[in-house]
């Protein structure tokens, strides 16, 4: 009985010594630091850094928003580096009050850096939302021989389209919220409490649909509002009058689009993008808004991945 008990502890000792090696295994190896880009530093990190597929980096919606929500993206580092950083004023990077640093150039010449840094001889890029903005201006304007395919999530490529959307999702508000959207540069309480009343409605329909917004307070408000506006819905920034529809033609690469069917980007405009562009692809998401990664991860990521497949 004692030598049967023995067995029976080493065979346990054993399992439990398997399957931890085995989660271990299982886990992502990851690395993260830091690197030098013009106005400071930004962090970045690399889940699954030790597998052998060709590396996906990760652009940031806002601007400003960081990559915090990306955590989910590990689901698809079993078979590639996947990488994520936080784009100066924001999350864990550097965040100098310096609003001349927020333009598009310094955010490409910041990619660039960036890209450079890592030193992938191949690279796959995801923009979502603003990070779209990101991918298609780095693309168009430098032409990296590094990057393979592009993946466009819920992307910002028009902004009198996006704002045309807006007014469009805005006139399905009841019509106290149509009116408290207009309320953004108020300065008493009842009216910018009405103002985030509304706003909240409208990220409810739009920007994430399971539940109330994460809190992120590592959020870089001046870089949204510097670039952007007030909400995701009005365009005051140096961005309002941004457009490259024109010139989605000239994009070399596979392109997949992506979007839920509430989506801020909205289905429509991002179909007309996916027109413009050679060898590209759309896929809608049911049920989901902005942020279909976190509201229908399983579809969202069974998507990515097929597409990464096909690409060489």
């Amino acid at each position: 009985m004692k030598h049967f008990l023995l067995s029976r502890r080493t065979l346990l000792l054993a399992t439990i010594c398997w399957a931890l090696g085995f989660a271990v295994q299982a886990q992502p190896t990851m690395k993260e630091g830091y690197i030098t880009v013009p106005g400071g530093k930004v962090w970045y990190k690399v889940l699954g850094a030790d597998k052998p597929g060709i590396p996906l980096l990760l652009l940031h919606g806002g601007p400003g928003s960081g990559s915090g929500s990306f955590e989910g993206f590990v689901a698809l580092a079993d078979e590639r580096p996947v990488i994520m950083y936080d784009q100066l004023g924001c999350g864990k990077s550097d965040k100098p009050d310096n609003p001349q640093l927020w333009t598009l150039e310094r955010f490409v010449t910041e990619l660039e850096q960036i890209i450079a840094a890592l030193g992938y001889p191949k690279l796959h890029l995801l923009g979502h939302s603003w990070g779209g903005t990101l991918a298609t201006e780095y693309l168009l304007t430098k032409k990296p021989p590094t990057v393979v395919s592009l993946i466009q999530s819920s992307p910002l490529l028009d902004t009198k389209r996006w704002v045309q959307d807006a007014e469009r999702y805005i006139a399905q508000l009841p019509p106290a919220q149509q009116k408290a959207m207009r309320l953004y540069a108020a300065t008493d309480e009842p009216s910018k409490q009405a103002y985030k009343e509304a706003v909240t409605l409208y990220n409810r329909r739009h920007l994430y649909r399971n539940g109330p917004m994460p809190p992120n307070p590592t959020f870089g408000m001046q870089v949204y509002e510097t670039m952007w506006g007030p909400d995701e819905a009005q365009a005051t920034g140096t961005l309002k009058n941004y457009s490259r529809a024109n010139d989605l033609k000239k994009l070399t690469v596979p392109v997949l689009y992506l979007c839920g069917r509430f989506d801020e980007a909205a289905p429509a405009t991002v179909a007309y993008f996916q027109k413009q562009t050679p060898n590209s692809q759309l896929v809608v998401f049911e049920n989901a808004s902005h942020k279909a990664y976190w509201e229908v991860p399983e579809q969202y990521f069974q998507t990515v991945r097929a597409f990464l497949h096909k690409q060489k």
